[in-house]
């Protein structure tokens, strides 16, 4: 339900930013939205003690840096209508819309082995000449048996297991005889 929500409010702020704009109102929200893993700021926005005033000046004081009043109202709207929590899903359709607009995009690498950084600048390079995109990888080290990419985004998922290779293997081997 939030994030139908949310993209309601993302289509009003599209109407009243450009696309360049955008990328910062995403940087306020993303912002915004790193606050709501903070438990002591999560205890006041639901405490129902605390006034409704108090809870747009804290909320509006974190976004004081941005220096938009379209951005104060919209926070202000959000506060009145009672829809604060929905930052966090907010700053995340935010961040969708604003990739999918820019064809800028951050997927990561999974493998149990290191992976050099001129084979990831490598798979970048390649991903965003396939998909006409500008997509950028990181790598992170798990028990993954192989290596995986994954593009969320994008909707894009490529593994390859050494597991599944044997077994592949395998069969073919087991069919050929």
């Amino acid at each position: 339900m939030e994030k139908l929500i949310a993209k309601r409010y993302i289509k009003a702020l599209k109407e009243s930013f450009d696309t360049e704009l955008m990328e910062n109102v995403n940087s306020v929200f993303f912002a915004l939205a790193e606050l709501f893993k903070n438990e002591k700021f999560i205890q006041i926005i639901d405490n129902p003690n605390v006034s409704i005033k108090d809870k747009s000046d804290i909320l509006l004081k974190a976004v004081e840096s941005a220096k938009s009043e379209k951005i104060n109202n919209f926070i202000k709207l959000l506060v009145e209508n009672k829809r604060i929590t929905i930052i966090p899903a907010i700053a995340e359709a935010l961040r969708k819309d604003v990739a999918l607009s820019t064809k800028t995009y951050k997927g990561i690498i999974y493998s149990n082995s290191d992976v050099d950084a001129k084979v990831i600048q490598e798979l970048s390079g390649s991903l965003s000449k396939k998909f006409d995109s500008k997509i950028s990888l990181v790598f992170i080290k798990n028990k993954f048996d192989g290596i995986k990419v994954d593009v969320e985004d994008l909707g894009l998922e490529i593994n390859f297991s050494k597991t599944r290779i044997n077994n592949q293997l395998i069969e073919h081997i087991i069919k050929a005889i």
